[in-house]
């Protein structure tokens, strides 16, 4: 922050840049410099560096957060026939890619106060169709996926982490207890590319094989040989070694969003608003800070007016959009209730590293001045 009366982005990428700009500058030139730009150095050292980071044996580098889905349910085997439990609360992409797998998405409500897939919910969302579970650990913070698997045993676990570098749950890693992780490392994640890229983590290794042949058209061996019909799903050396540059610099990233959002809940105290719970065994990375209040709008737009950028996620739940109409799938119950109210409640707050403490000070304040009725 460099004024008091400052705008505040929701997000700000050019203060990162601002700090990180001779690495990345020096991440690229090496790409340039060996003009190999597909499946290389820098994709292999990413892939070791992120699977360390997340504790998992196996890091496969993919083009989006999208397609990381999609490959995972191509490799365990779900399709036209299957169904997979997940939530409507949540981007199009997660639902999305269960369709474009061909299986039939089942959306179950969540927690009203984790805002994450509810373990009752999902046990009676079973069917003998059901093929596999997928969780979203939203905002950053992290569904309680061993609750989720207690309650359909034997279904396999895919956690969709897009929002959730870093974050942990029972004294483990996301995806400790899961057959594979999707991450996104779309710009503006907590570590993000510039541009779109992706990748899976698993304890798998056949998991693991079966995902590398996916990516790169099915090739086994040789360049003309391949095993099986797959896609280009590949991520380009360039997204890889920005990402490698920014994943050195996560732990502290994640580290102060944990600081700052720490702030933000003892600032918004007796403002009126709700927050989101974090259960004791939950370790979230905050990729985005998120309120309710039935006013959302009329905040929205004070804070705005103060020059104060908010973001909404998720305005639309995914089974009231219309690309769902006429498109087999199913909403458990028929009325996902809390998911309705989170999204006619929901504002995202801004959250960075480089927002700093006065900055969530100068949010904070104006949230309780707007819902105190003082003049904007």
């Amino acid at each position: 922050m460099t004024g008091a009366m400052d705008a505040i982005p929701l997000v700000d990428l050019k203060a990162q840049y601002r700090a990180i700009g001779p690495e990345i500058e020096a991440a690229i030139a090496r790409v340039l410099e060996r003009q190999s730009f597909i499946n290389a150095a820098e994709t292999r050292a990413f892939e070791e560096e992120f699977a360390a980071f997340c504790e998992a044996p196996e890091a496969i580098a993919v083009s989006n957060g999208t397609t990381a889905i999609e490959l995972i349910l191509n490799a365990l085997g779900v399709g036209p026939g299957d169904e997979v439990i997940t939530v409507s609360h949540t981007f199009m992409a997660t639902v999305g890619a269960i369709l474009r797998a061909g299986a039939t998405p089942v959306m179950v409500d969540v927690d009203p106060d984790t805002w994450t897939m509810s373990p009752k919910q999902v046990a009676r969302a079973l069917t003998p169709r059901t093929k596999a579970l997928l969780p979203v650990h939203l905002y950053g913070n992290p569904a309680d996926v061993p609750a989720i698997a207690a309650a359909a045993p034997g279904i396999p676990i895919v956690e969709d982490a897009a929002q959730a570098h870093g974050a942990r749950l029972h004294g483990g890693a996301v995806g400790s207890g899961s057959r594979a992780v999707s991450y996104s490392f779309y710009p503006g994640k907590t570590l993000g590319a510039y541009g779109d890229a992706g990748a899976v983590t698993t304890a798998d290794p056949d998991l693991a094989l079966r995902l590398r042949r996916l990516r790169d058209h099915g090739r086994f061996g040789a360049k003309y040989e391949h095993a099986t019909v797959g896609t280009n799903a590949r991520m380009a050396e360039i997204q890889a070694a920005v990402l490698r540059a920014k994943l050195a610099h996560l732990p502290e990233w994640i580290a102060a969003r944990q600081r700052l959002c720490a702030r933000y809940e003892e600032r918004l105290a007796g403002a009126g608003v709700r927050l989101q719970r974090i259960e004791e065994w939950a370790e979230p990375t905050w990729h985005l800070y998120v309120i309710l209040h039935p006013e959302r709008d009329r905040l929205a737009g004070a804070l705005r007016e103060r020059s104060i950028s908010t973001g909404v996620h998720y305005p639309i739940p995914v089974h009231r959009q219309p690309a769902l109409a006429g498109v087999e799938h199913r909403v458990q119950d028929g009325e996902l209730p809390v998911t309705d109210e989170l999204a006619a409640s929901c504002l995202s707050l801004p959250i960075y590293p480089e927002l700093g403490e006065e900055g969530v000070d100068r949010v904070a304040e104006a949230v309780h001045d707007v819902l105190a009725g003082a003049h904007v």
